[in-house]
């Protein structure tokens, strides 16, 4: 039996990529440990999971909905991962003497799990949530590279193994990244050791009910998300969203996930005895999608990837991070067409709705031919096969190469 410490970040959308892997390990006769947000975790991943807690921000992620680019990405750094590292790595060193793991499997952007696994010398392996971080999104900016790097370097100071200078981002042990061709293309990959294995597509825990018999069967579904973490900067794009659908009811049904309660009650209640618009404040997503015509997104990678795993076209607004390249790998694949988030109009989202939902156009048999490729990256399976085999290797040929 093989031991394996899953460190992760406070963010869901980082979280549901391993449950797969998890349970997959666990069927197989290993012992699977998670360190991080207690709570959160069981809830993702049952009561019965293994957590070690470790300290958290007194708040969530949350950003000015103005700040994008590179303000966007520094601001993720100085103020949330950077601080998070620090806050994470007492509890993770504890997790790690108390579990005695085999091999870490850190989150990118949980990188305390990788500093802390360098400095005991335990292989670990980094999980690779987002495309976008595969086609080196720093190349054009030296001077924020830099400036990164020197948090690292930092970090690396206080609990990794100061003697080393690459990125944790990145393990020279093994990558497990939760995409795929279909969405990257056939260019080269910019790491060694980087494993494609498509999306964890696996059972959750139930996490929110949902009125399934109030779909209607003679009418195309629409899904509008922006996902959990651009709660706070939503509001005017749910309006617009919820002006289109209103337009297309005699064709089209929608279905939105509004976890900030961004908007108003009345308004959607009106709509919802009018014209069968179901406006929740979550979805069970996975479940859903098999039930989807098109989904409007604002290009997370998660959402992203579980829609084309399931066939399904989209219309991407992306806001910041990773998400404009996402969205142009979405727009490159053929399935799906992009919006401006802060300027489109109802009218604007609707003829974008309408051109992903036309079979003619070409979305939806291009958005099928990349599910394809992403369900053949083998998933859950070959995550769970890749880290075994690492746990194998003997200790002075675990580095990739």
């Amino acid at each position: 039996m093989t031991r394996f410490l899953f460190v992760v970040p406070p963010l869901v959308g980082h979280i549901n990529p391993l449950l797969g892997v998890a349970a997959e390990l666990g069927r197989r006769g290993h012992h699977v440990a998670w360190a991080g947000y207690g709570d959160q975790i069981r809830r993702l991943a049952g009561d019965g999971a293994e957590v070690h807690e470790t300290r958290m921000p007194d708040a969530g992620l949350r950003r000015p909905p103005q700040l994008t680019g590179p303000a966007a990405f520094r601001f993720l750094w100085e103020d949330f991962f950077a601080p998070l590292a620090g806050l994470m790595a007492p509890g993770v060193d504890a997790a790690v003497r108390a579990f005695g793991p085999d091999v870490v499997v850190a989150d990118q952007h949980a990188v305390a799990g990788a500093l802390v696994a360098e400095r005991h010398g335990i292989p670990y392996v980094t999980s690779v949530t987002t495309s976008a971080e595969l086609v080196d999104p720093l190349s054009s900016m030296p001077k924020v590279d830099a400036w990164l790097k020197g948090i690292f370097a930092s970090l690396r100071e206080e609990f990794g193994d100061a003697g080393r200078s690459d990125d944790p981002r990145f393990s020279p042990h093994g990558v497990i990244a939760f995409t795929g061709r279909a969405l990257l293309g056939e260019s080269p990959l910019p790491w060694d050791g980087v494993r494609l294995v498509g999306p964890a597509i696996a059972a959750r825990q139930a996490g929110c009910d949902f009125p399934y018999e109030e779909l209607d069967p003679a009418r195309r579904k629409v899904l509008v998300t922006l996902g959990t973490a651009n709660a706070d900067a939503g509001g005017r794009f749910f309006g617009e969203a919820v002006t289109a659908l209103e337009a297309m009811r005699d064709s089209v049904q929608g279905v939105v996930a509004d976890p900030g309660g961004l908007l108003d009650g009345g308004l959607t209640a009106r709509l919802r005895e009018e014209c069968g618009l179901l406006v929740r404040e979550y979805v069970p997503q996975l479940e859903l999608l098999p039930h989807i015509d098109a989904v409007v997104c604002h290009g997370g990678h998660n959402t992203v990837c579980e829609s084309l795993w399931h066939g399904v076209p989209l219309v991407v607004a992306p806001i910041r991070d990773d998400q404009p390249i996402v969205a142009g790998q979405v727009v490159g694949a053929g399935a799906g067409v992009r919006v401006r988030f802060n300027r489109v109009d109802a009218a604007r989202l609707g003829a974008a709705v309408e051109a992903v939902l036309d079979p003619a156009g070409g979305h939806r048999a291009a958005a099928e031919k990349a599910g394809r490729s992403l369900r053949d990256a083998g998933g859950t399976g070959t995550a769970a096969e890749h880290l075994v085999r690492i746990a194998a290797r003997p200790a002075n040929c675990r580095a990739a190469g």
